[in-house]
């Protein structure tokens, strides 16, 4: 399963490599502070249509099945978290074209995530360790609204683990981020 993984990865990679039709659009450094899961990010163009972005802050996730017990309800996790992302956008010269903005990186994009959270600030579960991680590929959307306004959505599954080595996948992965872009004009 892993091998067929990858290959689906490689192939992936290698098309969105060869679907943008010219180097008209670029990628951009971008300062942004979000809010959703309060946090500032910088996202680093890593080439023409791809960057690396690493975020760092405070913020709720819910508990995975292998690595917390005791809760009830409502479950939720407050620590911090330190997220980063390869992402490779794959329609900014199609956006271009229809005279969509890919400023501040709009556009869609599919990516590799890795997430850690550490020690919970509050939390109402009990976890097997006090650091988790989780990796996967996502699928996902990124906006700028107005002058600053920041929107990114992505979705995809993930394997996750501690450091006692529990572990599991996670089927569906969802994100949304609210925020603003600091970027000067």
């Amino acid at each position: 399963m892993k091998k067929n993984l990858l290959t689906l990865l490689f192939g992936l990679l290698v098309t969105l490599t060869y679907a943008q039709e010219n180097d008209q659009i670029t990628t951009e450094k971008i300062w942004r502070v979000n809010f959703l899961n309060p946090g500032v990010e910088l996202e680093l163009p890593t080439g023409t249509y791809s960057t690396f972005s690493a975020g760092l802050g405070i913020g709720y996730g819910g508990g995975y099945p292998d690595l917390t017990f005791g809760g009830s309800g409502f479950i939720y996790i407050i620590s911090p978290f330190l997220d980063v992302q390869e992402k490779w956008f794959y329609n900014l010269n199609k956006r271009n074209r229809k005279n969509r903005t890919t400023e501040n990186n709009s556009g869609n994009f599919v990516s590799l995530r890795f997430i850690t959270r550490g020690n919970s600030i509050a939390e109402n579960v009990n976890r097997t360790s006090d650091f988790d991680f989780a990796i996967g590929p996502t699928w996902g959307i990124q906006r700028k609204y107005g002058k600053n306004f920041h929107l990114l959505f992505d979705v995809g599954p993930q394997y996750y683990f501690d450091t006692n080595g529990n572990g599991n996948i996670w089927p569906i992965m969802l994100q949304l981020n609210l925020g603003f872009d600091l970027k000067k004009k």
